[in-house]
């Protein structure tokens, strides 16, 4: 899934140009770049779809070289997961009603790939076999109130001891409430990486989310052809917003959670990207080659290489310059660029966002 804006990230990820295409960590390549790469390790790269929004398309073909046209779904507005991933899989039905699919977005950061493909592997066997819908779990290291959480039953599990039968969904909780989870050692971290075979999930969909279900189901004889791209334009229109965690998975019973520690973040905040770079003696991590920071500590400077920037007599900031852009904000106030930049989209035109 690669339709995202990422604006957690303004000013460094914009409308045009959101973060899964941009090299965030200053490592040469984007996130969606590494993505991909990821995924194929798992499978052959014809089997590795993209569905991303239609002004993105040019964008996965510049940076995906090779990657089949046939292979970028596009959507032709945004609609939130459950709508993406409903079109994907009756799409894939069409192609292999046998499938077994990883769904996994395209902009997270996974530190340990070697054991990122065996928990892959290890849940696309047992989706092949059971008729359920497996969700990745990550310990949580953190009381973190970013991510969501997910508490499971460690009495039920299927024939792998690490996959347990999911008992509730929490969306990001209150600090007092998440160091609670943590303690308890039987909440992990909703990463949002999902596996299950097509039929399985569809089936799920019937049941769950008929409205979705029976608008995208109506396009299978579209599916694959020339008719495809007019039918799913009809078809979106109609679609409402919701969440694939809010229409399917918190009201499914057939749910589990892959208990997992392969380094993930989500990326979703300039505070996750701090905690994964390196940092000076003062604690203070930079992407651009001529950052000097003086009398200066734990701050996050990221700005393009070709800019000389000086930072005096700060602490715990993020500094961040992008094009006609320039954020200077406290970390620990960073949750409220997203509401400011509401009063900012009234005032000026969107060359800003």
């Amino acid at each position: 899934m690669a339709g995202g804006i990422g604006s957690r990230f303004w000013p460094m990820s914009r409308e045009d140009m959101p973060k899964q295409f941009l090299d965030i960590l200053g490592i040469g390549k984007t996130l969606i770049q590494q993505t991909y790469e990821r995924f194929e390790r798992v499978c052959p790269s014809e089997n590795i779809y993209i569905i991303t929004n239609k002004s993105y398309r040019e964008k996965i073909i510049e940076q995906i070289p090779g990657i089949n046209p046939d292979c970028i779904i596009c959507e032709p507005h945004r609609r939130n997961t459950a709508p993406c991933i409903a079109y994907a899989s009756h799409k894939i039905y069409q192609l292999n009603p046998d499938a077994n699919i990883v769904v996994a977005p395209s902009d997270h950061l996974i530190l340990k790939e070697d054991v990122f493909v065996d928990c892959v592997n290890t849940a696309l066997d047992q989706a092949s076999k059971t008729e359920c819908l497996i969700t990745m779990g990550i310990k949580p290291h953190r009381p973190d109130t970013g991510y969501g959480y997910i508490q499971f039953d460690a009495s039920e599990t299927l024939e792998n001891e690490d996959l347990k039968k999911v008992k509730v969904f929490t969306e990001k909780p209150e600090s007092e409430v998440a160091k609670e989870f943590l303690a308890s050692g039987d909440y992990y971290w909703n990463s949002g990486i999902f596996i299950w075979n097509v039929k399985s999930v569809i089936n799920g969909l019937v049941e769950h989310l008929s409205d979705v279900n029976d608008l995208l189901k109506a396009g299978a004889d579209a599916y694959n052809t020339d008719a495809e791209e007019a039918f799913i334009a009809e078809a979106y229109e109609k679609c409402p917003n919701i969440s694939i965690d809010y229409g399917l998975m918190e009201n499914a019973k057939n749910v589990y959670i892959l208990c997992a520690d392969f380094g993930w973040s989500d990326l979703g905040t300039w505070g996750s990207l701090y905690s994964h770079l390196d940092k000076d003696e003062n604690g203070n991590a930079k992407v651009g080659e001529k950052v000097f920071l003086y009398d200066s500590s734990d701050c996050m400077v990221h700005v393009p290489n070709d800019k000389l920037v000086l930072v005096q007599g700060l602490n715990d900031y993020i500094v961040s310059e992008s094009n006609n852009v320039l954020l200077i904000c406290k970390k620990e106030d960073e949750q409220k660029i997203k509401e400011d930049l509401k009063d900012i989209k009234s005032k000026l035109d969107n060359n800003f966002l």
